[in-house]
């Protein structure tokens, strides 16, 4: 059992959370922002100190290690990975991390903007952490723990197992990926450089809780022709493309079929982005379900409502085109049940109760999985994600720490 003095989790989120490594899902860069790669290569030299000779960035911002194999026999490789980035929801400039140790209960009030209050009443998870010591952003920005908690997590895990060669363990890759919060992690990962056989993210919640399924993913764009004139002369002729693209979004249904009123495992239509000019509008729009096939239902739908909408203005047309986002990694990870088996042990070894959840999202596991990398996701313990009022516990990463410690040994037994 490890002593607090003996884990760097919460110096290294402090340091990394200060990287302004925010991506952009307006860039057609890649990864969308250079600033990402500086953690990048912060995280390779600070791996190479810990005598990992592999450990390097790549051209992409990607950052790949090996913790060597310290026994003889044959073990499966496995893989941890975290994402580098940032959302793009709220800033991630000049982060100002706040450690409250020993939380006391009562609201922790922001100093850079006073009305930001994290309150226990409104986070009931908070409520459960008295005793612990709580980091936060200063008000002003998020905190970045989504997931450079994760990111921290791993380079503790690492740095332990490395002054520990008395734990035995096979060979364990570390990959750190860049452009997750914009759906891009793994476009320009090299798996077969990476050799791992199973993998688990770091991008989870509350302590104990163990993830093996997400959302199924797709996202729709319509693209609404209108007729343009000049307005002076418009009666009769001109069909205004963002009138017609506002008359679809307001067709859609008001009480269901939404983020704001579904829940559990219920999909949904999500429309994230309206632009264009009076000639031509664009909708962008995610849509989400546990069940795959539901994903078609869900577009049959909301193309019967565009082109109901369309009709009604004579001389619109429409484009309706559905892009594959990512898939429910369940449909993978049943096929390999000793990859959860092995984390739920882990996690019940460290004293925690394991939580099943199904994502309402996804995260790189969901592709990695279909990739060839089956890939559940275990929590880091963050909390609040994408805003100014995320918050995470130390003792909760450290948790995490261990279980990946436990993990690796656990992987290691001849009958694992």
């Amino acid at each position: 059992m490890r002593t607090a003095q003996e884990y760097s989790v919460a110096e290294r989120l402090i340091r990394y959370v200060q990287v302004d490594t925010q991506s952009d899902p307006n860039s057609s860069s890649f990864p969308s922002t250079e600033k990402q790669k500086d953690l990048s290569a912060i995280l390779a030299k600070e791996l190479q100190a810990m005598g990992i000779g592999d450990a390097h960035m790549d051209e992409y911002g990607y950052v790949y290690a090996t913790i060597p194999a310290n026994v003889e026999h044959d073990v499966p490789v496995i893989c941890f990975c975290s994402h580098l980035d940032t959302a793009p929801d709220c800033s991630g400039t000049n982060v100002r991390p706040m450690l409250h140790r020993q939380y006391d209960g009562r609201d922790l009030i922001l100093p850079d903007d006073p009305t930001q209050i994290i309150s226990p009443k409104a986070y009931p998870y908070l409520q459960k952490k008295i005793g612990d010591d709580i980091i936060t952003a200063s008000g002003s920005t998020l905190l970045g723990a989504d997931d450079k908690s994760g990111v921290a997590v791993i380079m503790d895990m690492a740095q332990y197992l490395m002054q520990h060669p008395e734990l035995k363990h096979g060979a364990i890759k570390i990959l750190f990926t860049p452009d997750e919060e914009v759906g891009r992690g793994t476009a320009k990962v090299d798996l077969q450089k990476l050799g791992a056989q199973f993998g688990y993210t770091l991008d989870g919640g509350e302590a104990g809780d163990l993830e093996d399924e997400t959302f199924s993913a797709d996202g729709v764009e319509i693209v609404v022709h209108g007729v343009s004139v000049h307005p002076g002369t418009a009666k009769g002729i001109l069909v205004n493309a963002l009138k017609v693209a506002a008359a679809i979004l307001d067709r859609l249904p008001k009480n269901e079929w939404s983020p704001e009123t579904t829940e559990k495992r219920e999909g949904f239509v999500h429309p994230v982005q309206l632009s264009g000019i009076a000639e031509k509008a664009s909708i962008h729009f995610i849509v989400r379900d546990f069940e795959t096939y539901k994903l078609a239902e869900h577009e049959n739908r909301l193309q019967q409502i565009a082109e109901q909408v369309v009709a009604e203005f004579p001389g619109a047309t429409m484009d309706f085109v559905v892009t594959e986002q990512y898939r429910n990694m369940k449909e993978v990870l049943d096929k390999h049940p000793q990859i959860v088996a092995l984390a739920k042990q882990a996690i019940e070894a460290n004293g925690l109760t394991v939580k099943t959840e199904a994502i309402r999202g996804g995260t790189d596991g969901s592709r990695l999985s279909f990739m060839g990398l089956p890939c559940p996701n275990i929590f880091t313990g963050m909390q609040n994600l994408h805003g100014k009022h995320e918050w995470i516990s130390v003792q909760d990463m450290q948790k995490a720490s261990d279980v990946l410690v436990t993990l690796a040994q656990l992987w290691a037994k001849p009958n694992a």
